[in-house]
């Protein structure tokens, strides 16, 4: 394997609810061009602590799933000590260690080696930033 590294950072508009946003088109489009058809890893970062990344089935429920299970084990209420902004902003910060703010997946003739039903997703549930950066960075 050669030693090309390559990276870019993508603005992701999330909005102002908790969301699931599928960065699976964005990371193939980035191969295309820094895989260039070799094998390498590509690594995916959000460089934010309040958000992660996730592997996982999209559109047929499993994205809001994940929400539910995330509410379920993080209430968005008053038990949290850190407390700035929305209430309940205190859980959004113990997200990263459920939901980590990276994953790094092999990179096949320049695709991603992704299974059947799998998407590459941002996990979001900070609703007082809705602008987001993630980094993605090709080594092959």
């Amino acid at each position: 394997m050669s030693t090309a590294f390559t990276t870019r950072t993508l603005a992701v508009t999330t909005g102002s609810t908790e969301t699931v946003t599928d960065l699976t088109a964005d990371c193939a489009a980035f191969l295309r061009e820094a895989a260039d058809g070799r094998d390498g890893l590509l690594n995916i970062f959000v460089p934010h602590a309040t958000a992660g990344i996730a592997v996982l089935e999209t559109g047929a429920g499993s994205d809001e799933d994940l929400l539910a299970a995330l509410h379920d084990l993080l209430p968005a209420d008053n038990r949290w000590r850190h407390r700035h902004g929305s209430p309940g902003h205190g859980r959004d910060h113990v997200l990263p260690a459920l939901v980590p703010p990276h994953a790094t997946l092999p990179v096949v003739a320049g695709r991603m080696e992704l299974g059947t039903w799998q998407s590459v997703c941002l996990v979001d549930t900070n609703v007082d930033n809705p602008n987001r950066q993630v980094r993605l960075s090709f080594l092959g």
